[in-house]
């Protein structure tokens, strides 16, 4: 039963953490498609230091990139290229081969200088690593909070991983881009699945374009939106959006 605890305690982790990636690094900080009221990116970016580790600038630079130069040569994670089992057991490390090149980070994350925030605490994602540890060890016990976070990481490297190979591999393609949509992988990763949809119209900040799609993300940022907490950029050129 506690094992089963630690792992209910850490796919929720990760359904958090994956919904944060997509509502903030993905939509807001890479793409501009949306704008959080400080307060609230900054309870977004502390969650994502907790869970991840991951600097956001590094991030939004390898995913611009991606973008760039889908299934080119300079593409950091491309199935087409590198075959899609590859790219989902190795994203993590074809990731991070990416983040570590400075010309990467400078070129494409130019516009994200590292606040006092980051060069205090958010770049450090290590301790953001171990505090995150920690507080789960402190409320289901020190070996339960581990295995919890342990599997929450394993999970989150894999969803990551299955948006870059999966999603440009098997599904449907509506627009005329390598990526697919899948609704499956799409409610695992707060409405990531939709990738073709998202390439497609990449400064969207809604993936799922029909009314029934998951799109977990979107939900939030409507919902910080009603709440004054987000600002939408506006969108007249697809009307399947409306």
């Amino acid at each position: 039963m506690q094992i089963l605890t630690s792992i209910v305690v850490g796919f929720v982790v990760t359904q958090v953490s994956t919904l944060t990636t997509s509502a903030y690094l993905h939509r807001s900080l890479a793409h501009k498609a949306v704008t959080f009221h400080p307060g609230f990116a900054f309870l977004l970016r502390f969650f994502l230091w907790l869970t991840t580790g991951v600097k956001a600038r590094e991030w939004a630079a390898v995913h611009r990139k991606h973008h760039a130069y889908t299934d080119e040569e300079a593409d950091p994670h491309s199935p087409a290229r590198l075959g899609w089992v590859r790219v989902q057991f190795t994203n993590f490390w074809l990731y991070r081969r990416a983040a570590n090149d400075p010309v990467t980070v400078e070129k494409w994350g130019k516009d994200l200088a590292p606040d006092r925030w980051d060069r205090l605490m958010f770049d450090r994602g290590p301790l953001g690593l171990i505090v995150g540890t920690v507080l789960l060890a402190l409320w289901l016990g020190w070996w339960q909070g581990a295995l919890a976070f342990a599997f929450h990481m394993v999970s989150y490297v894999m969803l990551s991983g299955a948006v870059n190979a999966v999603g440009h591999t098997f599904g449907r393609r509506p627009y005329q881009n390598s990526a697919t949509n899948l609704h499956w992988l799409a409610a695992l990763t707060s409405g990531e699945g939709y990738h073709n949809n998202h390439h497609e119209l990449p400064t969207s900040a809604r993936f799922g374009f029909k009314p029934l799609d998951v799109d977990a993300a979107w939900w939030l940022i409507k919902l910080a939106q009603r709440c004054g907490l987000a600002d939408v950029r506006e969108l007249k050129n697809r009307t399947s959006l409306a």
